[in-house]
């Protein structure tokens, strides 16, 4: 046994501290893309730890939500953009609602600071108690991603996106798993840092249970590249051409350039045919009108399909008019070669305040705070689009970075993945490499290949290894062609899901419930510690 020290944990944040929480914000914003120094992410959580070593849960949850403020401020500081360019909103509207998304944001990284100070500065706990948190941060991600319209835009496996033989576990866990173990390994670095510090024993369990943890992700995905590669030769193949027309989008919509846009994506595909493509795909919106309405604009379209010999998805808005109301979608058509169409999938998961306007019922006055927003309406979740050759589901924009629609459409047969998307709004920020970035593990997670075509960029291939091909550059005009392999299997994550996050979910409700009805987070004087 050893002597005892009382410890005050209700001392107050010293400069010291802040600094701390404001350190471990900016590198967790570092681990993702532009700047893509994901090995920070294994790190960034232990200057917040050590802020919070010896804090009781309030002071804890002040810090946690200053380091939250500082990494979501600073990796979607382009949505303030966005808002002021095309939603035409001046400077000042444009960062405050930026930040009442940031500080709704950040509660989820107080909360977790607050339930592990709950953990670490408990008297007489064992160390190895420190692998609940991995488990309370996933739950917190998870309730992120589905509450309200939910909101999973870079969740901390994300930033791992380029290290191939780590990230294959994602086909169990989805890239939850990824933020389970990036936390642990956070966790074990603060309590080596803790016990050196203080002189004491190092932890060795959870470091040897670490070390298991690494070593047999890596090796599993390893082995999975390597089988995953072995079924792509043989599967059945599409040749894809995904055409970049770098349409300006400030022109986009000028009823006088929809010629003009039209011939471009002709000249571009007719550049792509010299690889005899089954497949031509063209971006979010790529036809300024409505298709199949607009008989001249849409005749020019058809009569050019008819001599590529090709299948072609192709984004266009679309209606449909019920009595006295009409309406509105975000689609992608497939049409066969002939120019018939052979499916529509309109948009599911619709961006709040850039195509609907989230509670309208009860505040109108929200419509008319953004000039260009839209009124469109979901269409059925998990829809598949088929051909003679294969099956294709479709993801429009944003709903890449949701896993359970490109779940749903692999469980409905879908044999590889197209994202349309019109990335630009978002000019030549980091929001484009980000969005890319979470397009990797819906490969991984079904192992289908995705197709990626945007307007401005970035187009790629993924393959269903999460390897990506062809990277066009941004704002560029571009073709670039690949087969894909028509994959049929089915992966642990496409037959179970949320399965391993709505655990933790649990595991989330049940902590804070026990913490509730032992006073963990009362306002203690002192704890006292074993050293």
């Amino acid at each position: 046994m050893g002597k005892e020290t009382s410890i005050n944990t209700s001392a107050g944040i010293s400069a010291v501290d802040y600094m701390l929480a404001l350190i471990s914000g900016l590198l967790l914003t570092a681990s993702f893309p532009k700047l893509n120094w994901n090995y920070f992410a294994w790190i960034a959580f232990v200057p917040l730890f050590c802020s919070i070593r010896n804090k009781q849960s309030g002071p804890s949850f002040k810090l946690g939500f200053l380091a939250g403020m500082a990494h979501y401020v600073t990796l979607l500081y382009w949505i303030a953009g966005v808002m002021k360019t095309y939603g035409h909103l001046p400077t000042p509207v444009s960062w405050s609602i930026l930040l009442l998304l940031v500080i709704y944001l950040s509660l989820y990284i107080a909360s977790f600071a607050a339930l592990v100070s709950s953990i670490i500065n408990q008297p007489n706990r064992s160390p190895m108690w420190i692998w609940l948190a991995p488990f309370l941060w996933v739950g917190l991600e998870y309730i992120r991603a589905t509450f309200l319209s939910g909101f999973p835009w870079e969740n901390l496996g994300y930033s791992q996106y380029n290290l191939l033989p780590l990230i294959q576990i994602s086909d169990m866990f989805g890239v939850y798993g990824l933020s389970a173990l990036i936390i642990a390994a956070n966790l074990v670095l603060f309590n080596i840092w803790n016990d050196f510090s203080e002189k004491r024993t190092i932890p060795w369990k959870p470091i040897v249970l670490l070390g298991f943890l690494i070593v047999g992700s890596l090796s599993y995905g390893t082995w999975r590249i390597k089988q995953v590669g072995i079924t792509t030769k043989i599967a059945p193949k599409q040749t894809v051409a995904l055409i970049q027309g770098n349409i300006d989008q400030s022109k986009k919509w000028v009823e006088s350039f929809q010629g003009q846009t039209v011939k471009r994506y002709k000249d571009l595909t007719g550049r792509a045919l010299k690889n005899y493509p089954d497949i031509v795909v063209w971006p979010e919106t790529a036809l300024p009108f409505y298709f199949l309405d607009d008989q001249f604009m849409t005749k020019q379209v058809v009569e050019f399909i008819r001599t590529t010999k090709s299948h072609f998805v192709i984004g266009s808005p679309s209606f449909r008019k019920e009595k006295k109301r009409v309406h509105y979608y975000n689609s992608a058509y497939l049409l066969g070669p002939a120019g018939n169409v052979l499916g529509k999938y309109d948009k599911v998961h619709l961006v709040p305040y850039g195509e609907y306007i989230p509670f309208k019922r009860f505040f109108p006055f929200l419509g008319k705070i953004v000039e260009s927003v839209g009124n469109f309406e979901s269409g059925k979740k998990g829809q598949v689009l088929s051909m003679n050759s294969g099956q294709v589901g479709i993801l429009i924009c944003f709903e890449v970075i949701f896993p359970e629609l490109a779940r749903t459409m692999t469980q409905n047969g879908a044999q590889f993945l197209v994202n349309i998307t019109n990335d630009a709004w978002f000019g030549t920020s980091s929001a484009p490499y980000q969005h890319l970035s979470m397009a990797v593990f819906r490969a991984i997670e079904t192992r289908r290949a995705v197709a990626r075509a945007a307007n401005t960029g970035i187009s790629a291939f993924i393959g269903p290894t999460g390897r990506v091909f062809s990277q066009t550059p941004l704002f560029k005009k571009a073709i670039c062609s690949h087969s894909l392999p028509l994959m049929n299997q089915r992966t642990f994550y496409v037959s179970y899901g949320y399965l391993f996050a709505r655990l933790c979910a649990i595991m989330l409700f049940l902590y804070v419930g026990w913490c509730l009805y032992t006073g963990h987070f009362r306002n203690n004087k002192d704890v006292s510690l074993k050293s």
